[in-house]
């Protein structure tokens, strides 16, 4: 497929998630997404007031993670921790699915759980992680359906930290699932441009990775 260095910088959701990420890598990831123009950058709840401060005037948009890696923060703390973040300069909330009352078929507490986070963010955009390679086909597409009911606007398939992350496959159900004007994120192991286009082919209008910047370049390229 064709794709301007634009366009795809403009669907990156630059990421800084692991737990030894320093002060100066923040920075550098900062800088770095304003460089490229990235849609995003997507990075842990302590970081959120310095990235507002690092972008500041900058079109670039901060997303934090709620109830990460795990998903199994009661509701209360998920939407407690949206708040917070969307007060401190956060405009995109990433959180994760209780993947545990999914596969219980607790439909309900699911959609309970995304919908605090969704009220709680106050109309910014909420992407919710299924974790997928702990799902089963029916448990993705449930899921999607849940995450629609709930009125969050993203589904995406991974944390990174698990073992696994996104394949061609998940994104092509979550995209047939959730149809054409949904968004889809597909995340966790998309290191190279090749890896980047075939999620793009797949239906994914979204991407995270912490390899943007190797990625836009192999474009360039």
């Amino acid at each position: 497929m064709k794709i301007t260095k634009q366009q795809l910088a403009g669907m990156i959701d630059h990421s800084l998630l692991r737990p030894n990420a320093t002060l100066e890598e923040l920075k550098k990831v900062c800088q770095e997404a304003v460089e490229y123009r990235f849609k995003a950058v997507c990075i842990n709840p302590i970081f959120v007031p310095d990235a507002a401060s690092l972008l500041e005037g900058k079109d670039v948009l901060i997303c934090s993670v709620v109830g990460f890696p795990f998903g199994t923060h009661t509701s209360e703390i998920k939407a407690k921790e949206t708040a917070e973040v969307i007060e401190r300069g956060a405009r995109e909330v990433d959180m994760v699915i209780q993947v545990g009352a999914l596969k219980d078929k607790r439909n309900q507490d699911v959609v309970k759980d995304i919908r605090a986070v969704v009220d709680a963010a106050r109309g910014c955009p909420v992407k919710v992680i299924l974790e997928t390679c702990y799902l089963t086909d029916e448990e993705k597409i449930r899921a999607c359906r849940l995450v629609k009911e709930a009125g969050a606007s993203f589904v995406k398939t991974s944390t990174g930290f698990a073992a696994g992350g996104a394949t061609v496959d998940d994104v092509r159900l979550m995209r047939k699932t959730v149809g054409k004007d949904f968004g889809v994120k597909a995340a966790g192991g998309i290191r190279t441009l090749q890896d980047a286009l075939k999620m793009i082919e797949a239906g994914a209008n979204r991407l995270g990775t912490s390899g943007t910047v190797a990625i836009i370049r192999q474009l360039e390229g």
